[in-house]
């Protein structure tokens, strides 16, 4: 027993991944028709979408499951006419053994600790300049210093930390100026991926998200910031990551992060949201189901050209209130 553990925890993840997705599909709990997207599997395995992809492609070659004209796999052999079932995979239970989940969790300390220094600088930096100290970031999470070196490369890889002159890590101020950078390549990034991605969205996907859309434009539910948040997260995985190339999606991604932190943190400050978000999302769907894309591609250029005014007229809201009370331990003010 301890060789096949110790077996499996020095397999990829993807072959992992490629296991666990095979055996749910033989024994029936991925029944045939199911769509499988990537980011639920991640979510489900905690692993990132690389290996989930590599292991859907794996199971593509299979014959287990094809690809459709929407987004992601469908469970089953191609050429049959199967319908596409869009169950919440979270709903199904799938079945994963002991030493795979063991074998899945035994990854690099990094990516355990990742996710909450991330949330950690991105909830203070726009508020000021802060300092990370390397050795209390290792006392924080109780991780080696060489694991701490790893995230912060990755956090500075994504534009949130930086070393400065006496290499001292340092995560912001989040400026205006900065912001309004990190909009310029937006408007230069995501509205040429819905042109290059229209053909390859899930359109029962964008039909929902234009239902949810225009249900929210009407009717303002209690959690109405939550809901701006979550919708506004569906819009860019429809609509502006439906594009093949995968290059382009990163740095779409990673351009986002400091943006989407710095709007979570301004609805947790209770600065109200402006409705006409949520119109201008609904017409750039609303154009895309009627294959308007060149149409799309403009109306979201409108949308980010809005959106940074917007930001910048609440960041100046920000700017007389006082920093967050509390912070991880690890991250000091630098007074200026």
């Amino acid at each position: 027993m301890t060789e096949d553990r110790t077996r499996s925890t020095a397999r990829k993840r993807y072959e992992i991944a490629e296991d666990i997705l095979r055996n749910n599909i033989i024994d029936g709990v991925l029944p045939e028709g199911l769509v499988l997207l990537e980011g639920p599997i991640a979510d489900i395995l905690q692993i990132s979408r690389a290996p989930v992809q590599r292991a859907l492609q794996t199971l593509e070659t299979e014959g287990l499951l094809h690809r459709f004209s929407g987004r992601g796999y469908l469970v089953g052999a191609p050429n049959r006419g199967i319908e596409p079932n869009r169950t919440d995979i979270k709903t199904l239970g799938l079945h994963i053994t002991s030493h795979a989940d063991e074998a899945l969790q035994s990854r690099s300390s990094w990516e355990r600790i990742y996710n909450t220094v991330e949330a950690d600088v991105a909830g203070c930096v726009v508020f000021g300049q802060y300092r990370i100290v390397e050795i209390e970031l290792a006392n924080h999470f109780n991780v080696s210093r060489t694991v701490v070196r790893d995230v912060l490369t990755r956090l500075r890889e994504r534009g949130l930390v930086r070393k400065n002159q006496s290499s001292h890590w340092i995560a912001g101020p989040l400026t205006a100026q900065i912001v309004k950078d990190h909009f310029v390549l937006r408007r230069m990034l995501e509205p040429q991926a819905i042109v290059v991605g229209a053909g390859h969205i899930d359109h029962a996907v964008l039909t929902d998200l234009f239902t949810r859309l225009s249900t929210l434009e009407q009717h303002q539910p209690k959690d109405y910031l939550g809901a701006v948040e979550a919708i506004q997260s569906s819009f860019i995985e429809t609509c502006v990551l439906a594009t093949p190339n995968e290059r382009l999606k990163d740095l779409i991604r990673n351009n986002l992060l400091p943006v989407t932190a710095t709007e979570r943190l301004l609805r947790r400050l209770g600065l109200p949201g402006d409705p006409a978000i949520i119109t201008e999302l609904r017409l750039i769907a609303e154009l895309l189901m009627r294959g308007a894309a060149t149409a799309a591609a403009a109306m979201m250029e409108s949308h980010l050209d809005a959106s940074v005014n917007r930001t910048i007229a609440q960041m100046k809201i920000v700017a007389i209130i006082p920093g967050p009370s509390v912070t991880a331990d690890y991250l000091t003010r630098v007074m200026e």
